[in-house]
Formats: C-alpha cells, sequence, structure tokens
C-alpha cells in the first residue's frame, strides 16, 4: 500500500495535481487501475480519463496518428563513418609497459560514480579493453562520448569498471543524459564502430553488437529519444537490449539507465564529456591516462 501511495497520491501532491488525479473522488480525472493480488501486481484493467485503454495486457484502443518534421528524426549527425582506429586510447610515451588511469566507476542502482585510479596493461602503445578483460579479473570497458547534434568528429575515449562485460562486445545509445551525445561502452573497438554507426542508420535509439553482430536494438528516432512505435513494440525491443546486456555478461539490474547517466557531468564523482573527462568533485578535467 505504501508503494501504491508513493505513485498515486504522493506523485500528485508533489506535482501540484491533486485537483485532477492522485485519487479517485469526484471532480479527479477517472484514473483507475484495477488489480486481484496486491502482492502479485498486474493490472488487469487500465483506464484513463474514464476510457478503458488497456485489459489484460492488451492494448484497447486505438492510437492518433501524428506526422513529424524531418529534422525530428534526422538528429544523430556524424562527420564520418565510424572506424575501429576511432576507438583507440594511446598510452603517454614513456609508458614503460603500463599506466596510471582514471576510471568511471558504476555504482549498481545509483546515479552517482565513483572515481577509481587504476594500473592498465599497455600493448603496441595503446591501452586495449579487450585485452584487460581477456587477461585478467579487471572489469575494464571502454567509453566513448561520441558528438551527434552538429556532425562535428569529437570522439571522447575513456574507461569505464562494473558493467562485467566478459564478451567481445559494445553497447550504444543516444539517450545520454543531459546532452544526449552518443554514449558507446564495450570491449572491442571494431564492435563500438558498427554499434555507433548502426545508431547513426536507424536515427539512434539503443544498439547491442556482440562478435560483429546486432542482438539488440531499440529505434528511437525522434531526437533519439523517443519512438514512433506502439509502447508495446517499444517494449518488446527493448527488453532485445537488455537480454543483449545479459548476453555480453552483464548482470547489473538496471544497466541501460547506468549507462545513460555517464555522461551527467553535474553528479560526482567521475563522467565523460565531449570535452574530455570531467572530475565532478573538483569541476575539472582529467586525463583518461597518466605516467606511472
Amino acid at each position: 500500500m505504501t508503494a501504491i501511495q508513493m505513485c498515486t497520491i504522493n506523485a500528485a501532491e508533489h506535482f501540484g495535481l491533486t485537483r485532477e488525479m492522485g485519487m479517485i473522488a469526484p471532480g479527479r480525472w477517472a484514473d483507475v487501475v484495477l488489480v486481484k493480488d496486491l502482492h502479485d501486481f498486474r493490472a488487469d484493467l487500465v483506464i484513463a480519463k474514464g476510457m478503458v485503454i488497456a485489459e489484460h495486457g492488451k492494448w484497447k484502443m486505438e492510437l492518433p496518428s501524428f506526422s513529424y518534421p524531418s529534422w525530428v528524426k534526422n538528429s544523430v549527425h556524424l562527420k564520418k563513418e565510424l572506424e575501429a582506429k576511432d576507438f583507440i586510447l594511446r598510452a603517454p610515451k614513456e609508458h614503460n609497459g603500463s599506466v596510471k588511469a582514471h576510471v568511471i566507476g558504476v555504482i549498481e542502482n545509483q546515479a552517482p560514480t565513483r572515481h577509481l585510479m587504476m594500473t592498465l596493461p599497455v600493448t603496441d602503445d595503446q591501452v586495449h579493453a579487450s585485452q584487460i578483460t581477456r587477461y585478467s579479473s579487471a572489469d575494464v570497458a571502454k567509453i566513448a562520448l561520441v558528438q551527434r547534434h552538429k556532425g562535428m568528429s569529437g570522439v571522447t575515449v575513456g574507461l569505464v569498471s562494473g558493467f562485467g562485460f566478459t564478451e567481445k562486445c559494445a553497447i550504444a545509445s543516444t539517450v545520454a543524459h543531459d546532452s544526449h551525445h552518443m554514449i558507446i561502452v564495450g570491449t572491442d573497438d571494431e564492435d563500438m564502430a558498427i554499434a555507433g554507426n548502426k545508431l547513426a542508420e536507424v536515427g539512434g535509439g539503443q544498439v547491442v553488437v556482440r562478435d560483429g553482430e546486432v542482438i539488440g536494438l531499440v529505434e528511437l528516432n525522434i531526437a533519439g529519444l523517443m519512438s514512433t512505435e506502439r509502447a508495446e513494440v517499444v517494449a518488446m525491443k527493448a527488453e532485445t537490449v537488455l537480454a543483449g546486456f545479459r548476453a555480453c555478461g552483464c548482470k547489473l539490474n538496471n544497466p541501460n539507465m547506468q549507462l545513460s547517466l555517464l555522461a551527467l557531468v553535474v553528479i560526482p564523482e567521475l563522467r565523460i564529456s565531449d570535452k574530455g573527462l570531467v572530475d565532478v568533485t573538483k569541476f575539472d578535467f582529467v586525463p583518461v591516462l597518466e605516467k606511472i
């Protein structure tokens, strides 16, 4: 009952809407959900403003059609097609085979991140996420922010820990608060390029690539944030993305939400931006890699 109160009357009171919604009472909108069992909460009947819109998990009414201007559905502007070399993370000179790395640490079910310091191996003057994942117990992947709003070629590459990827994979999203550039996290540079190019092709959304193949995709072609398809279709496609996370080894409770917050440069501790890696606690930029 407390949970129901939190998402009905409490929310209505918080936003000053109790005269219209939040309770079943005269003068309020007839927004009603009927359930048989509060412990196994499943909506049997959904009424919105007095109209039955869903029953037993099936949508019951026709949705109005809308036309959207082309610029709304053309929001992923890449200066060029992404390539594996765009995600190279070069080590500083005189690295002696290893470097000190500033790594974004994901905290499960929380918006803040940790500012991790790790010592990582260098091969061919590069830090390779695939080699770190394959040959050590370190949970490290690359993260890239790709500018998508003005057709600029900027790609910022960093490192992130906490997704638990065990496969050759990449996951990309144009839902990336607050600037909503494209975020790509992966263990393989080629897969990261494939993921980014796929989102450019479909106009935005979320995609999972494993071993060079797309295994999960939800298209969000309105500004790269919303879909023009029906809710049940979007839900089905979104589940392929969550299944893709799991297929890549990720066991986080809500990984796509964690991914979407990694560029939110107003919440501590460490974030990625189009200008570089940001230490939010100090309001300053830090290098991804440093000499030990």
